[in-house]
C-alpha cells in the first residue's frame, strides 16, 4: 500500500469514527490520543490495560473457538481490537446444519453467499462481545492493499475501536489435502498466485490474486496501517500425527501463521512503528488435551459460538445468505474448543532472573528480536528496553524466553529462532542461546542449538521451547520436548565448551515445555506434563546423571507447569483442568529412592484461571478467570489479587535477597510491568478480638519503566 493510498485510508476511517463515542484517528493508531499533564507520573499510577491488539486468523471462527477468552476480555478493556482475516472460508459452499437434531434445506453451493453468512456471523458476535446487542451496525469499506488487490475493513460504529479486515484469499477446502490453490500451496511455491473469494456482499467487487511477496506484503501493511503492539496469531509448526504424517492442525491455520511470521519479520523492519509481542494460539491439537476454562468461562465463550453459529435461524439481518454460520450450529462447542484457551509458545516463566547480587534482569521477545530490561539494585529504577545482538536477516526470535544464571553471576538466555527463507524447504526452527561477556556486562551472539529433530524441518520442527540448568561448574544442560513429544538435551562437554549431541531421555506423549529446578543439596529436578499426568527426572546426587522417567502419581494438568527449590524439595505448581484453580505439591528426593517423593496436592485457593503460575518461595502470579495479572501469597485471604491488566505470554516471579518477592508480566502495550511484595512476615498466633488487617500482598502493578524515561532513552543523544 503507498503513502497516498494510507493517508487517503486514514481520513477515511476518520471520517467513520468523529462523532462516535468520541473516538478519532488515534483509535486506528494514527498519531497518540491526548494524555492529562499527570500521566507523566506514570511509576504512582496502577497498571490497566493499554496497547493496541491485532490478531490475524486464518478463518472466520478460529479467533471464536481459539483466541477467547483472551478476544472478549480485550474488547471489554477498550483498547483497539482487529482481526484480520485471511481467506474468505468458503469451504463447500453450503451453509447448511446437518446433524440428528438439525436438517436445513439442501442448496446448491455458493462459495460467495457461504462467505458472506460467515462474515454476518462473525460481525454478530463481536457487536455482542462489544455492545451487548448483535444487531449493532457496522460500516463496510473497500480499501487499495498490494499488486492490485483490495481489503474489506469493517468498523462497529458503536465501538469504533473495534475493527475486521478481510482479505478474502481463497482457502484451501480440505483440512490436510494438498490442494496447490492454497495458502499452504502459495507458501510452498506450488502455484505463482493465490486468487480471491469474494463474499457477495462484500464492498470489494474486483477480483484479484496475490504472489507469495504480494501477500506477505499485504499483512504488513495492514500492520503498518493500525500499528499494534500485540500480534496474535495461529501456530506456524503444529507438527504432524507421525513422521510424514497428517498435519495435527489445518493447513490454513499453520501457513495463515507463516505468513504473519514473515509479514511481522518485514514490518519490523519499518521505522517510526512502536513494539510490538507476539502471542501463538493452539487450533485443533486442544481436542485431545484437557480443558483449561471455568465452567463460567466456557459457557461465555459458548455464547458468543451460538451467536456467529445462528443458532436461532432467526432472519435478524435481512441478508440473502444468511445471518451466521450454520455448519457451526450443528456443533458450537467444536471438539470441546469453548472450554479451552491455550498458547503455543511463550509459556516459560523463567525470564526474569537475578544476575550479580541485587541486579535483576527480563527478557521478552519484541520485534522478533530478544529485549532485556535491567534494574542494577533493589532501590534503583528499571532500565531498558535494550536489545541483544540481532538474529541474521531473514530469520526471527519467537516468543518466549527462559534463563540459567550461572555460579559465576552471568546469565545465559534461550529462545527459539525461525529462518524464514525464500524457499519452503529452507524453513525451519532451532533453538538459540546467548550468554553475557561478563557478570552484568552486554551479552554476546546467539548460538545455535539446532533441533533434535531430524526429518521433515520444513513441514513439523514442532519442538517446544528449551529450558536449562548449569550445574556447579557452569557447564549448561538445555532440555527440550522434540517434535515426538518425547525428552531430549544437550549437555556441554566443560563450561564454556561446545554441546554435545542430542541426547535421548524417554517419556512419552509430552506436553508443553519441561522446566527443571534445583533443590538445596544441589540435585536437580525436572518435570514434564503429558495429557494425563506429569513425568519426573531427578538427579540421585548433585553433578548425577538424571534418571527417569518416574511416575508421579499426580493427575492430569493443564499442560503448563512451574517449578521452584524450596526447601529440601521443589515446589511445581499447576492448574486443574476444568476449574483453572492453582495446586501445588513439594517434591522431594530420598536417598536410594528410585523416584521423588510429592507431597499430597494442595491447592492455592481461590477462584481459576489460565496460563502458566509463576512461581517463587513465597509468591504466585497467574492469569485471573478475568484475564488479568494477579499475584497471591500462599495461606493469605482473600485469595488471589488482581490487577486491571490484561498481558500476554506467562507471568515471572523472583525472591531478592532480602526475602522481597517480585512478579513481572509484559502488557498488551509491550511494556514490562512489575508489583513487588514484602518480605514474609509471621503469622501471629490467634487472640481474643480482632485479629489485625491483613495487608494487600503485593504494590500495585505499575510499568517498570514510566512512559516519560522510555521518551527520553528514545531521544538521540
Amino acid at each position: 500500500m503507498s503513502l497516498a493510498s494510507r493517508t487517503r485510508l486514514a481520513a477515511l476511517l476518520a471520517a467513520l469514527t468523529v462523532g462516535a463515542a468520541g473516538i478519532t484517528t488515534w483509535a486506528y493508531g494514527y498519531g497518540t490520543a491526548p494524555q492529562p499533564a499527570a500521566a507523566t507520573k506514570a511509576t504512582s499510577r496502577p497498571s490497566v490495560t493499554q496497547g493496541t491488539v491485532l490478531q490475524v486468523v486464518a478463518h472466520p471462527d478460529d479467533d471464536l473457538f481459539f483466541m477467547n477468552p483472551d478476544l472478549s476480555r480485550s474488547i471489554s478493556t477498550g483498547v483497539k481490537v482487529t482481526t484480520v482475516y485471511l481467506t474468505a472460508g468458503e469451504s463447500d459452499g453450503r451453509n447448511e446444519a446437518h446433524s440428528p437434531h438439525l436438517q436445513d434445506p439442501t442448496r446448491p453451493a455458493d462459495h460467495a453467499s457461504y462467505a458472506e453468512a460467515r462474515q454476518n456471523g462473525i460481525r454478530a458476535a463481536y457487536a455482542e462481545m462489544a455492545t451487548g446487542r448483535r444487531t449493532s451496525a457496522w460500516q463496510r469499506t473497500s480499501i487499495p492493499t498490494t499488486g492490485g488487490g483490495s481489503a474489506e475493513v469493517d468498523v462497529l460504529l458503536a465501538r469504533p475501536e473495534v475493527n475486521l479486515v478481510w482479505m478474502q484469499m481463497r482457502e484451501a477446502r480440505s483440512i490436510s489435502g494438498d490442494n496447490p490453490d492454497s495458502l499452504r500451496g502459495l507458501w510452498d511455491g506450488k502455484v505463482p498466485a493465490l486468487g480471491s473469494q469474494l463474499a457477495s456482499g462484500s464492498p470489494v467487487r474486483t477480483p484479484f490474486t496475490y504472489t507469495r511477496d504480494q501477500a506477505v506484503q499485504a499483512i504488513a501493511n495492514v500492520f503498518a496501517l493500525y500499528r499494534p503492539t500485540t500480534i496474535r496469531t495461529q501456530d506456524p509448526t503444529p507438527g504432524r500425527t507421525q513422521p510424514a504424517g497428517a498435519f495435527l492442525d489445518h493447513q490454513d491455520h499453520m501457513y495463515g501463521a507463516r505468513f504473519v511470521q514473515a509479514a511481522t519479520e518485514r514490518y519490523a523492519a519499518t521505522a517510526g512503528r512502536p513494539h510490538f509481542s507476539v502471542q501463538n494460539y493452539v487450533s485443533y491439537p486442544n481436542s485431545s488435551l484437557p480443558p483449561t476454562l471455568d465452567a463460567k468461562a466456557a459457557e461465555e465463550k459458548l455464547g458468543y459460538l451460538k451467536t456467529y453459529a445462528w443458532s436461532d435461524h432467526q432472519d435478524w439481518c435481512g441478508s440473502p445468505a444468511g445471518c451466521g454460520d450454520r455448519k457451526t450450529a450443528t456443533r458450537p462447542t467444536g471438539a470441546g474448543w469453548n472450554q479451552t484457551i491455550r498458547y503455543s509458545r511463550g509459556e516459560s516463566t523463567t525470564w526474569m532472573t537475578q544476575g550479580p547480587p541485587g541486579r535483576l534482569y527480563a527478557f521478552a521477545a519484541l520485534d522478533g528480536q530478544m529485549a532485556y530490561w535491567t534494574r542494577p539494585a533493589p532501590d534503583a529504577d528499571w532500565q531498558g528496553p535494550r536489545f541483544l545482538p540481532p538474529t541474521a536477516p531473514g530469520t526471527t526470535i519467537d516468543a518466549g524466553a527462559s534463563t540459567t544464571r550461572l555460579p559465576d553471576g552471568r546469565i545465559a538466555v534461550l529462545a527459539t529462532r525461525t529462518t524464514l527463507a525464500t524457499t519452503a524447504q529452507d524453513y525451519r526452527r532451532e533453538s538459540v542461546y546467548a550468554l553475557q561477556n561478563a557478570p552484568g556486562a552486554d551479552f554476546g551472539p546467539w548460538h545455535s542449538l539446532g533441533t533434535p529433530d531430524t526429518g521433515d524441518l520444513s513441514a513439523t520442527s514442532a519442538t517446544g521451547a528449551p529450558t536449562a540448568a548449569a550445574d556447579a561448574t557452569g557447564r549448561i544442560t538445555v532440555y527440550i520436548r522434540d517434535s515426538r513429544r518425547t525428552l531430549r538435551a544437550r549437555t556441554q562437554s566443560a563450561p564454556g565448551a561446545d554441546f554435545g549431541p542430542w541426547q535421548t531421555l524417554g517419556g512419552t506423549a509430552l506436553q508443553g515445555d519441561p522446566v527443571t529446578a534445583t533443590d538445596s543439596a544441589g540435585r536437580r529436578h525436572l518435570y514434564a506434563a503429558t495429557d494425563r499426568t506429569v513425568l519426573a527426572w531427578t538427579q540421585p546426587a548433585p553433578g548425577a546423571p538424571l534418571t527417569g522417567p518416574f511416575p508421579t502419581g499426580l493427575p492430569a494438568t493443564t499442560g503448563v507447569l512451574s517449578a521452584t527449590g524450596q526447601d529440601d524439595g521443589v515446589r511445581l505448581s499447576f492448574r486443574t483442568p476444568g476449574t483453572g484453580t492453582v495446586t501445588t505439591t513439594q517434591a522431594t528426593i530420598t536417598p536410594g529412592a528410585p523416584a521423588p517423593l510429592l507431597s499430597p496436592p494442595a491447592a492455592a485457593g481461590g477462584e481459576g484461571g489460565y496460563g502458566a503460575v509463576a512461581t517463587t518461595s513465597h509468591l504466585l502470579a497467574g492469569r485471573a478467570a478475568t484475564g488479568t495479572a494477579a499475584v497471591t501469597l500462599p495461606g493469605q485471604n482473600p485469595a488471589w489479587y488482581e490487577s486491571q491488566m490484561l498481558y500476554t505470554g506467562a507471568p515471572a516471579t523472583v525472591t531478592a535477597p532480602d526475602g522481597t518477592g517480585l512478579a513481572a508480566a509484559l502488557g498488551l502495550d509491550a511494556d514490562l510491568h512489575t508489583t513487588t511484595t514484602p518480605t514474609p512476615t509471621p503469622t501471629p498466633a490467634p487472640g481474643p478480638g480482632p485479629g489485625p488487617a491483613v495487608p494487600a500482598p503485593s504494590t500495585p502493578w505499575h510499568r517498570a519503566v514510566p512512559p516519560t524515561a522510555l521518551a527520553q532513552a528514545a531521544r538521540p543523544h
